[in-house]
């Protein structure tokens, strides 16, 4: 799916409409989605910098697999 050419297409329906309700029902959708806040924004700025570490971490590929991190921390749980 392209999704550039999933929203030309709705764009065309859209402009295609005659009736009232459609577009006032897509209205709405549009106002909700506005008003959604990104979980981004809603977390603190520690927590910011942890997943920035974490997505720097990965980038470098300083990670470890599954296996290795129950070995690690097995002695822990």
């Amino acid at each position: 799916m392209n999704i550039q050419t999933e929203k030309l297409g709705l764009i065309e329906w859209i402009i295609s409409l005659n009736g009232l309700s459609v577009i006032e029902k897509i209205k709405n959708i549009h106002d909700d989605y506005s008003k959604s806040a990104d979980w981004w924004d809603e977390i603190s700025m520690d927590d910011k910098e942890s997943i920035e570490r974490g997505l720097a971490d990965i980038s470098i590929n300083k990670v470890h697999n599954h296996e290795t991190a129950k070995k690690v921390y097995e002695k822990y749980l």
